[in-house]
């Protein structure tokens, strides 16, 4: 008898606690019932939303972001928490020290001064020298410990759009969560907030003990630690279980070949596999890694479509109808392997036909990848197959207003114009590797004393830092 007979011949219940137990195991979450759930798209809702919460917020406020930017939508947060505080609302705020690097301690400063308890997560530390590598790239805020946003989006200008300059939001997907899966992202909160150097976050003492249920939904938190690839391994599952259709939208596509081979293996068994990918990056180099795995998934039957608009940011996952993924993971190997990460599973086929319904509608805005004849002349007479990547042009609806790039937006895009123009993507990541390596070789040679003495003080600081790390470590009972 096969396999497919095997799981044909249990009974329904019996199948739906094999995949909830399947799932439980590779996310190392169970899944959380009694949660009201609601898709925020791009900034302006999504900032609306958190606002909301914070103002409505009674005991305590938990604010995480990757990039907090010292600018209007920035200042516009920092007002409203420390608002909050001066009311006697417990406020605490953790940012990503490398992400935010661009903002000054004035900022910082300023939130210390109106009572918002303030820290960085990873800052260089010589008794961990590798750790700097692991960021906190989660995007989370938790209200009261019971209710909470998260998603994709940064806090910014570029996520809040400017109506007046004709700049829209960049495009993002987040979510707000009602219910006791609130609790468990606030956990996650509060391991990174230890970590970073805060004191312990006392719940039952700053909001009580359990979150009665808002709503009807299940909700999976996955809040991923470097190494666990606890995110991957439930994709995996999920894409492996597809039957009919495989929509992902991915702003930093870069994933391994491994991953690549799932939806390879899935579109030619028939699922509708598609990517919606950005057409134009804040960082080019990842939108051009991602076009070199292009034809081999166009060849297996995967269809990509190349957002139109202001940058695409978003990361989500929707799989037949069923199950949904929405967080901070890029399907890249830093997400997936080196940051601390946190994403959503939901299994509610209305909140998945909400975020296809989103998902037709960006197709609708953006250009579809497809394969064509290469108009090179063939290395080998009679050698047919040659193939390169062209987009077709969407006819974009009439009342659709233009997005005005910005002056940043517009050199990305020159950018990327000029390293199409060689229909050659794999140049694109061999190039910059090409030319690194050509300047190191240039300053070796030219500077050769001044390179060793430098190369010699990096070695030296991390052999110092290991060094005292086991010398202060403590023995185990």
């Amino acid at each position: 008898m096969s396999d497919a007979g095997l799981v044909e011949d249990l009974p329904p219940e019996e199948v739906v606690d094999a995949v909830d137990r399947a799932l439980e195991r590779s996310s190392g979450a169970r899944a959380i019932p009694g949660n009201a759930v609601e898709l925020l798209f791009d900034g302006p809702e999504t900032y609306e939303a958190m606002h909301r919460l914070i103002r409505e917020a009674r005991h305590r406020i938990h604010f995480e972001n990757y990039i907090i930017n010292d600018d209007k939508c920035g200042q516009g947060f920092a007002d409203a928490l420390i608002a909050r505080a001066r009311e006697g609302v417990k406020v605490r705020l953790l940012y990503d020290w490398f992400g935010s690097s661009g903002t000054g301690r004035k900022f910082w400063n300023r939130l210390r001064e109106g009572g918002v308890e303030v820290c960085a997560f990873g800052r260089p530390n010589l008794l961990k020298p590798m750790e700097f590598i692991s960021r906190d790239h989660r995007k989370l805020l938790v209200v009261d410990g019971d209710r909470a946003v998260t998603g994709g989006l940064c806090i910014g200008d570029e996520w809040a759009g400017d109506a007046e300059c004709g700049q829209q939001p960049w495009r993002d997907t987040a979510v707000l969560i009602e219910g006791p899966a609130a609790r468990a992202l606030d956990a996650s909160f509060g391991t990174l907030w230890q970590r970073a150097g805060g004191s312990p976050v006392d719940d039952a003492r700053e909001v009580g003990g359990s979150v009665p249920q808002r709503g009807q939904t299940a909700v999976r938190v996955v809040a991923v630690r470097p190494g666990a690839e606890r995110t991957w391994r439930t994709l995996d599952l999920l894409f492996a279980m597809g039957g009919s259709r495989i929509w992902i939208t991915e702003a930093y596509l870069a994933g391994p070949l491994r991953l690549y081979q799932v939806f390879e293996d899935a579109a030619r068994d028939g699922v509708d596999v598609r990517l919606l990918v950005p057409g134009a990056s804040d960082l080019p180099m990842i939108r051009n890694i991602s076009r070199t795995g292009y034809k081999r998934l166009l060849r297996s039957g995967v269809r990509i479509w190349e957002w139109q608009g202001p940058m695409l940011h978003a990361k989500t996952v929707s799989v037949d109808e069923r199950w949904v993924r929405v967080g901070s993971s890029n399907l890249n190997p830093s997400s997936l392997m080196v940051n601390w990460e946190v994403d959503v599973f939901v299994e509610d086929p209305v909140f998945a036909r909400r975020l296809d319904q989103k998902f037709q509608t960006d197709i609708g805005r953006s250009a579809e990848v497809v394969l064509r004849p290469s108009r090179l002349v063939p290395p080998v007479p009679g050698f047919r197959g040659a193939t390169t990547l062209a987009t077709e042009r969407p006819d974009l609806d009439p009342a659709i207003t233009r997005h005005r790039r910005s002056v940043g937006e517009r050199r990305r895009r020159m950018l990327q114009h000029a390293v199409g123009l060689s229909r050659a993507a794999r140049l694109a990541l061999l190039g910059p590797l090409v030319v690194g390596m050509v300047i190191m070789i240039g300053v070796l040679l030219t500077f050769p004393v001044i390179a060793a003495y430098v190369t010699a003080g990096i070695l030296a600081l991390i052999l110092s830092g290991l060094l005292l790390r086991g010398l202060l470590r403590q023995p185990r009972d």
